[in-house]
This record gives structure tokens, sequence and C-alpha cells, in this order.
């Protein structure tokens, strides 16, 4: 989606600086249209992780950039979403961030960051598991509407309903989205310190707000 297109060049030029070889799956069963060209970059129609492979992988040589024509569910998210994977989950539905965060879930080492957006606000979430042990909480805790989502999944629409769920976007807002979950990767990658969990944002106050969350355990004695 959108911020998954502002987020994916600097990414790409942030891995090719380190010098290491890196690989990028970039996964989307969607494809660029003429409405996208306000907030999207794109050489040509067609569908938006061939594109954008193809339009990135030539430009940086210490990464491989492939791409699936799909949509993240539940029978394929265990062939995309491997132990010691980064995931930049830049949906717009609540149904596939609980499909990515209960997967992450039965690994034992991830990297989740979630980000979205409405149209001058949104948030950022980053789900870490380490050695089996959640780090952070998992994106469906205190987040009823992603544990228990009211949307339907990609696959699960008709092309007539997936036009209507559209909903005004604002390319700013998608870019403070992408630079958000940029870094929070970076402090990750870098072995910082991560005093946050989630970072709310609303363009029209100007405000940033960054919250530690944690789960709760309980402890039963018989």
């Amino acid at each position: 989606g959108v911020i998954g297109t502002q987020l994916l060049p600097s990414l790409c030029r942030f891995l090719d600086s380190t010098g290491n070889n890196c690989y990028i799956l970039v996964l989307d069963g969607d494809s660029y249209e003429p409405k996208n060209v306000d907030r999207q970059h794109f050489s040509r129609y067609g569908n938006k992780a061939e594109v954008s492979a193809e339009t990135l992988a030539p430009l940086f040589s210490n990464i491989t950039i492939e791409y699936r024509p799909v949509f993240v569910s539940e029978e394929n998210a265990f062939l995309f979403v491997e132990e010691g994977d980064v995931v930049f989950a830049c949906v717009d539905n609540h149904a596939t961030r609980r499909i990515l965060s209960r997967h992450c879930e039965s690994l034992q080492n991830v990297t989740l960051i979630s980000g979205g957006n409405d149209y001058a606000n949104g948030s950022v979430q980053i789900f870490l598991r380490r050695s089996g042990r959640n780090v952070t909480p998992p994106l469906t805790y205190l987040h009823p509407e992603i544990e228990s989502p009211k949307d339907a999944h990609p696959e699960e629409m008709s092309c007539e309903e997936l036009v209507e769920a559209g909903s005004p976007q604002l390319i700013f807002t998608n870019l403070t989205a992408a630079a958000l979950m940029l870094n929070a990767f970076w402090m990750v990658e870098s072995n910082q310190t991560l005093p946050y969990t989630e970072v709310y944002f609303d363009l029209t106050t100007g405000a940033q707000r960054s919250v530690k969350r944690e789960e709760k355990t309980y402890e039963f004695d018989f």
C-alpha cells in the first residue's frame, strides 16, 4: 500500500549502504492504478509487488529483491515469514494484522513492525520475540480492533468491495508512518534499547506520543 511505497525505497537505500548482502521479499496482491498516482511512485501499472521489485532491484547491488503477487493469509503466512525475519506490515486492514501477529507468536525469533493511519493521524506498533519469549506485546494486546477485527481480509472481498473500502489518504501521513517504522527498525537492528512499543501521531496538532506496553502475567498458587 501507500506506506509500503514510501518505506521500501528508503529501506533499500539504508540496507545497501551497509555493504551487507540483504534479501527483501515484497508481498502484495493489489495492483497500481491511475487513482494511486497522487500518493505512490511506480513506473507502470501492474501488480504492486512486481512493479516495486522490478523498479528497485537494479538500483541496489547489495540487495536481492523478490516478490510474490499475493496477500498474506492464514494459509500462506508460514511460507513468507520465517525465523529471524524482520516484517514490515504496511497493510490497511486489521484482519491481516491479526494473521501476522498470531503467526509471529509461533516463532522463536522475529521482529514485526506494523504501521497504519487514517487521514491525518496514525500509529506504529513493534512486536519483538526473542528465544521464544515476547519481549514486547503482540499487535493484538489491548487492541480489540485487531484481536477481533470487523473488517474483511482482502482475499475475502470482491473487487467492488475493495474499491469501496478505500478511504481518503494523505501522503504526508503515509510518510510519517513509514519514517516511524524505519526509525524503530534502525533502533532494533542497531541493538539500541527500544523505550516504547507503540507510537501515535497526529499531523493536525503536531503531536507524537510513544507508549510502552507490557503484557501482564499471572501466577497462581494452589
